[in-house]
């Protein structure tokens, strides 16, 4: 039978038409339905953005602006050494801690103060002790930025206070923060809830921590939160558990802790660490002696992990090991890999060593049969 061409191009069409529909219901089981202007759910392992919106427009920060203040002031400034408040740091609309001038705190105290109250003071304080002025420690902040390989980010202050040059994006922030988290001294200070911190006075302030996610969400270490009228709410949190960590950043979100209950809840449903343990590849390879052969165990005794997502089953373990070895073997030696691939390509390896040593036979001469 056949059928005219206007059939066949309709039927191609509605194919096609379908195809896309079911596309888009796919893609769509995957998404989730957020408030924000700008989102980034980043995975710091593997560099990967596992959702995105608007990610890479430039917007004002406000003060998650203190998570690039920290970082400077932890890696330039000893964290035990007293700090004096500049007068200029004294005054600073919006969060304090009513610094006064003179005042002595160490800049531990002040990074308590920065993070959890998010005082604007303690943030011009810092910039002050560390570089001499609020513009200086803007340079050092742009210098590390740069540092970081960041393009859409530029800093003119170290409290976040709104100013036109003044800007990020959702997946720079969040890689600000990934950078952060490295150092034990900001993930311990961001992931506190509060802290009693005092001056030279002795007047004791309690700082509680903003972010009420490390009270929302099993497994929240952080990290800022930030507002202001032009900005909007920002924030951006971190999680871990399982041993993975997920960083999700929303600029300009009226709904921005259940925004980010959304995106962890996405991460960790959506990927898993495969862990590789000691001992998991174990063998025994023939060892060739004088006038013996022996045998010797050998295994891996470092784990490897691996992030991937969660049922994927492209990781494949090669093992390279020589069909026997010839005495001397000391324990520890290495006797092979393992090398790892995912869809065909290389994403780590395992030595593995002699769980034991063989010594080498000593050549017998013919005397030897008479001695005892």
């Amino acid at each position: 039978m056949k059928y005219p061409k206007e059939k066949i191009l309709i039927t191609v069409l509605l194919l096609v038409l379908l195809f896309v529909l079911t596309s888009v219901i796919i893609s769509s089981d995957t998404s989730v339905h957020l408030s924000a202007r700008a989102v980034s759910l980043y995975e710091p392992v593997t560099e990967s953005f596992l959702y995105t919106k608007n990610a890479d427009t430039p917007l004002p920060m406000a003060s998650t602006t203190k998570i690039m203040t920290a970082l400077v002031a932890i890696e330039n400034y000893p964290l035990d050494k007293e700090v004096t408040v500049a007068d200029e740091a004294t005054g600073i609309e919006g969060s304090s801690l009513y610094l006064k001038p003179g005042e002595v705190l160490t800049m531990r105290e002040l990074l308590y103060g920065l993070m959890l109250r998010s005082a604007n003071d303690a943030a011009a304080a810092i910039a002050y002790a560390v570089s001499g002025g609020i513009t200086e420690f803007a340079d050092m902040m742009n210098e590390r930025a740069i540092s970081m390989g960041l393009e859409n980010t530029h800093f003119c202050n170290p409290h976040g206070l709104d100013a036109p040059e003044h800007f990020t994006t959702a997946r720079e922030l969040a890689k600000i923060a990934a950078e952060a988290l490295k150092n034990p001294d900001f993930k311990q200070i961001a992931s506190t809830y509060k802290k009693t911190i005092t001056s030279s006075e002795n007047e004791a302030r309690l700082v509680v921590n903003h972010n009420k996610l490390l009270h929302l969400y099993d497994g929240a270490i952080g990290v800022k939160t930030g507002f202001t009228k032009k900005c909007g709410r920002c924030l951006v949190g971190a999680a871990e558990r399982d041993g993975l960590t997920f960083i999700t950043v929303t600029i300009d979100a009226p709904d921005d802790w259940n925004d980010h209950i959304k995106l962890f809840d996405l991460g960790f449903s959506s990927m898993e660490l495969k862990r590789f343990g000691k001992g998991d590849f174990s063998y025994e390879i023939p060892v060739i002696n004088r006038e013996s052969q022996q045998r010797i165990s050998v295994s891996n005794k470092e784990e490897f992990s691996l992030v991937t997502k969660k049922g994927d089953s492209g990781i494949i373990p090669h093992v390279r090991l020589s069909r026997y070895a010839s005495a001397p073997v000391s324990e520890g030696d290495i006797m092979g890999k393992v090398i790892f691939t995912k869809d065909g390509e290389y994403v780590g390896e395992l030595d593995l060593t002699a769980d034991s040593g063989i010594q080498k036979e000593t050549k017998r001469g013919f005397f030897s049969f008479f001695k005892k």
